[in-house]
Order: structure tokens, then C-alpha cells, then sequence
């Protein structure tokens, strides 16, 4: 079966592979999901907020978001931001973004519409005494969110926001569609460059199943562990 597999293109390829590839892979993964994560619980806020603007500008953002081909935004971003840069900074021309900050940017805002949904569920699970208990100390809205609500919801929402994550780093797969040199655009160029396909993406397969499948085992014993502390 495997005969005429070569296991030595794989060897060779792993300095290039792990050093530029994953590193990509990893950086895009950690950036887009700290930023996710900041701007959802933003869009979170605003979609429970009582001021009917910002409850109808966050979830008209969600449902566009989620009603979109993660391809088709990227795509989008990828080529709109450098003349969205330029128009912010009244520069004559677009701006030079680059495929490493267009994809952060991109996958931001994206999966932003997922971790708001998420941090939403989060905010709403907890007691609606909790709030009334920081309106009674003196709290105003902002300082209850901060200090009791969501330090709760991150809490509650951790597991679910992890598993987001790993499907993140699935997806930063995608990103060979504007060029840039992640984890599977590496092997890419490799299979293309000596002509070892099968090797190649298989390899990535496995790569990809064994870190995907090692963090939703962490997950799933952290929900395990929260269920008994709960």
C-alpha cells in the first residue's frame, strides 16, 4: 500500500513546514481569536443592550457575518482593506496591508459574529439578581458587566469558546486563497514543487486531526472538571 510513498519528502519538509507554516498558523490563530473574543463580547453587549441602535447594528453585523462563506470574506477583505486603510488615513492610494494582517483582520471580524452568540448565551445564563445585586452596591451598567457578569460568563462560556477556537484553527486553512503561507499553503507549494501530493496532504491531514483531536479531548475534560465544581 504504501510502496511508492515517499516518507522522506515529508522529512525534509518539516523545518519549512513547522518554522514557517504553522508558525503562520498558530500567530493568525491566537491574534484572530484574542480579537474575536474582545469585539464579540462588544457585539454581545450591544445586542442586549436596552438602546434599540446598537441592539439593531450588532445583530444586523451577526447575522450578515453568519450568513456569509468564510471564503467569500476573505476575499472581500483582501481586497477592500487596503483602500478602507487608505481612506482612514487619507493616503492617495491604497495601502499596503499584506496577506498576514488581511487575514487577521478578516478572521477578526468574522468569527467576532460567533464569539458574540456565544458570549451572549453566556451573559444570559447568569441570574438576572446578579445584576440587580450590582445596581444595589452602586454599580452603573458598564461596571456591572466588568466586575459581574461577564467574569461569570467566561466562565460558564470557556469550554464554548474554546471549541470555537479549534474551529478557527481548522479554518485558517482557507487562507491559501489569497497566497499566504499557513500550515497548508506550505505543504501546498511543497506537493506542487516535487510533485508528491498524496504525501503532502496527508501528512496535513494527520497534522490537523492530531491537534484538533488533542484540544477537544483538553475541552472536554475542562467541561468535566467545571461540571463537578459547578
Amino acid at each position: 500500500m504504501f510502496s511508492g510513498y515517499d516518507f522522506d519528502v515529508i522529512q525534509r519538509s518539516l523545518p519549512y513546514l513547522f518554522r514557517d507554516g504553522m508558525t503562520f498558523t498558530v500567530t493568525l490563530t491566537l491574534l484572530a481569536m484574542t480579537g474575536g473574543i474582545v469585539f464579540g463580547t462588544l457585539l454581545a453587549m450591544m445586542r442586549l443592550s436596552s438602546f434599540a441602535p446598537f441592539s439593531l447594528v450588532a445583530g444586523s453585523y451577526v447575522n450578515l457575518m453568519r450568513s456569509l462563506p468564510l471564503v467569500l470574506v476573505i476575499f472581500w477583505f483582501f481586497f477592500l482593506v487596503p483602500y478602507i486603510g487608505g481612506w482612514i488615513v487619507g493616503a492617495p492610494r491604497p495601502i499596503a496591508v499584506g496577506a498576514f494582517w488581511s487575514a487577521v483582520i478578516t478572521f477578526t471580524m468574522f468569527e467576532a459574529a460567533y464569539y458574540c452568540e456565544i458570549m451572549r448565551a453566556g451573559i444570559q445564563s447568569i441570574p438576572r439578581g446578579q445584576v440587580a445585586a450590582g445596581q444595589a452596591l452602586g454599580l452603573n451598567y458598564w461596571q456591572t458587566m466588568g466586575h459581574v457578569i461577564l467574569p461569570q460568563a467566561f466562565r460558564n462560556m470557556l469550554p464554548v469558546l474554546l471549541t470555537q477556537t479549534i474551529i478557527l484553527f481548522q479554518d485558517t486553512s482557507l487562507v491559501y486563497v489569497i497566497s499566504a503561507t499557513d500550515f497548508l499553503g506550505a505543504a501546498a507549494k511543497i506537493a506542487n514543487r516535487d510533485y508528491r501530493l498524496v504525501e503532502m496532504y496527508t501528512f496535513v491531514a494527520a497534522v490537523y486531526f492530531v491537534i484538533s483531536f488533542a484540544l477537544s479531548a483538553l475541552v472536554k475534560r475542562l467541561q468535566s472538571r467545571m461540571a463537578i465544581v459547578q
